[in-house]
């Protein structure tokens, strides 16, 4: 490919998150902008930011190495598996690189312990991987382009209660702030949709190996359905037993769409057939947009497009909007045209940033099935809107 941006990628000593002096308005005069990289570079999520990495690269390389007409020069940091390692990464970033914003981010906690460093700073941050409700509250340097787990949660609540028998379903999830968000918001819908939650159960996050006993608990309930939050590692070990035990003949599993998403879908194969989720993409949306981002981001990486990898794409596009709309590259002059942008035009389908500058957008109900491709998760049908 060409045009590709100049990359740097630095190793993070573990420093104090909070102990910082910043330069609030770091200006770069010039044609030249820094942007800042924040993804996992290794451990349970690497893939997730190989994704985001690649999304945020070919939205770059398709327009030669700019955003708003200006050379980028991208300056990537390992977000690490910790909360500590993750909130060190964007304050380098802000205080010995001086890039003019920053993308990225996965781990929700760190997400909602960087709002302090960006708003001290003021330098967006754009998160395009962590859904803590919390983090995007309308300030000027704080955004998103992934989704919120309220909403994630709160859209599936809603479908199940009308699709299945008897509308009732069991939770597990991991027992993490995300874990929490995303079930709460579904057992509500739920019940304000005339379904029930016949149990829960939550595993400690990133350590559960062993869901049998929990299945025996579902099998007792009644229920006739199970709603999943997992992601990664933790959400392909959960479906492949899922898969093996007698629960897969007699209960459907739902989830958001991390259960059955890129990396884990991929493992899992054909053990993950008939899993329905909630997201706001599928490499299989019908749109002239999606398809020739799918067949762009075949060409360039040998594999399928995720929804993180679109997160960042569509990060990229939103800065190239805001940096045409700036007279100059300071991080205030950006923060303020972020709130310019209007629509972003996408391969999930249209969109814009909420008053919270989170995405106003759709989700979608999905399910694994086999396909000429191998399984994929294919859409059924829109099942909520944002702002609608």
């Amino acid at each position: 490919m060409t045009g590709s941006p100049r990359r740097q990628l630095f190793v993070l000593a573990t420093v104090s998150a909070l102990g910082f002096g910043l330069a609030a308005c770091a200006t770069t005069s010039g044609s030249k902008v820094a942007i800042g990289l924040v993804v996992p570079a290794s451990g349970a999520h690497e893939a997730i930011g190989t994704d985001m990495t690649r999304g945020f690269d070919l939205y770059l390389d398709q327009h030669g190495g700019k955003l708003g007409g200006r050379l980028v020069d991208v300056i990537e940091a390992d977000e690490g598996e910790r909360v500590k390692t993750g909130v060190a990464a964007v304050t380098r970033l802000i205080e010995d690189d001086e890039v003019q914003a920053v993308v990225g981010v996965v781990n929700p906690e760190t997400a909602l312990a960087a709002k302090q460093v960006a708003n001290d700073s003021e330098t967006p941050l754009i998160v395009t991987g962590a859904g803590a409700d919390e983090f995007a509250d309308g300030s000027d340097y704080l955004w998103r382009t992934s989704s919120i787990n309220a909403e994630l949660g709160g859209s599936l609540g809603k479908a199940i209660a009308h699709e299945t028998r008897q509308g009732t379903a069991y939770v597990i999830a991991s027992d993490d702030g995300a874990g929490h968000e995303l079930s709460d918001s579904f057992m509500i819908a739920m019940e304000a949709s005339g379904g029930g939650v016949a149990g829960q159960s939550y595993t400690p996050a990133g350590e559960t190996e062993d869901w049998s006993d929990i299945f025996d608990e579902v099998e007792k309930s009644g229920a006739d359905a199970i709603y999943a939050a997992y992601a990664g590692k933790e959400a392909e070990a959960f479906v492949q037993q899922y898969r093996d035990s007698v629960l897969a003949r007699k209960v459907r599993l739902y989830g958001p769409g991390f259960l059955t998403e890129g990396d884990v879908l991929s493992s899992l194969g054909a053990a993950a057939a008939g899993v329905r989720t909630v997201l706001h993409y599928s490499d299989t949306m019908d749109s002239l947009t999606n398809k020739a981002f799918v067949k762009a981001y075949r060409k360039a990486y040998d594999a399928t497009p995720t929804v993180y990898a679109v997160q960042a794409y569509d990060a990229a596009a939103a800065l190239d909007k805001a940096l045409d709309l700036s007279d100059d590259v300071s991080r205030t002059e950006i923060a303020d045209s972020l709130g310019s942008v209007g629509t972003i035009v996408s391969p999930r389908g249209n969109w814009s940033f909420d008053p919270n500058h989170n995405p106003d957008q759709s989700y979608f109900l999905r399910v694994v099935r086999d396909t000429t491709d191998g399984p994929r998760n294919v859409m059924l049908r829109k099942i909520a809107a944002t702002g609608s």
